[in-house]
This record gives C-alpha cells, structure tokens and sequence, in this order.
C-alpha cells in the first residue's frame, strides 16, 4: 500500500469518527486489529455496539467508496466483530455494521452514513 493511500484512509477514518461523533456516537475504539484484519471504528450508538468500515475513493475509477464494501468484506467485518464482542464479553448486546463512504477530495469530498448497511 502507497504511502498516499495510507494518508487517504487515516484522513477518512479522522472525518469518519468527527462525524460520528457529531452524531452523537461514541467512539470506542479505532483500528482494532484481530486475526481477521482490521475494523476502522468501533462506536456505540444509545445501547448498540456499531462496527464501522470507512472506504475512501478520490476518484470513480474503480467504483464508489460505498461500493468497494463487498460481501467479501462483509462476511470478514462480521468475523471481527464477532472477535471483538468475544473479547469484550459484550455477547448479550446489540450491534450493527454502518458504512461511511467518502468520495471525492478538496471541496469536491461527499461523506455519507449508512447505518444498518447490511444485516448478518
């Protein structure tokens, strides 16, 4: 991965988590790492656990941001998750998996939310 990439998805995840925050979202945890890879924000919204992808794209070249969250990367997000809530002994509570996709750059840059993004 590019140096330049690395900064476009740190930069993401920054705008990711302000905006969650804005939303009143609290934010629990960020890049947590299991043996399945990486979840980029783990929050909790009211009582529900929230695992949060954040995609960046600059350009459509290869598709939107939203778009790069494939069934794929679904089934590994829930494998995360379920580490996670195992970990934490978080397994009587409720969550969900939200997406925020960012495309675009400069002014140009368009954030969105998607809560409830997909169900497993």
């Amino acid at each position: 991965m590019t140096m330049q990439r690395q900064e476009l998805g740190k930069s993401g995840e920054t705008m990711a988590a302000e905006e969650l925050e804005r939303r009143g979202y609290a934010i629990l945890d960020r890049r947590y790492r299991s043996r399945h890879g990486e979840i980029d924000i783990i929050a909790q919204d009211g009582e529900t656990i929230v695992f949060v992808e954040v995609k960046a794209r600059t350009t459509a070249e290869r598709g939107t941001a939203a778009e790069a969250v494939t069934p794929a990367k679904q089934r590994k997000l829930v494998s995360m998750a379920v580490d996670y809530l195992s970990r934490h002994g978080l397994h009587d509570r409720a969550c969900r998996f939200d997406v925020v996709a960012i495309d675009g750059e400069g002014a140009v840059q368009r954030l969105v939310v998607y809560p409830h993004a997909f169900i497993r």
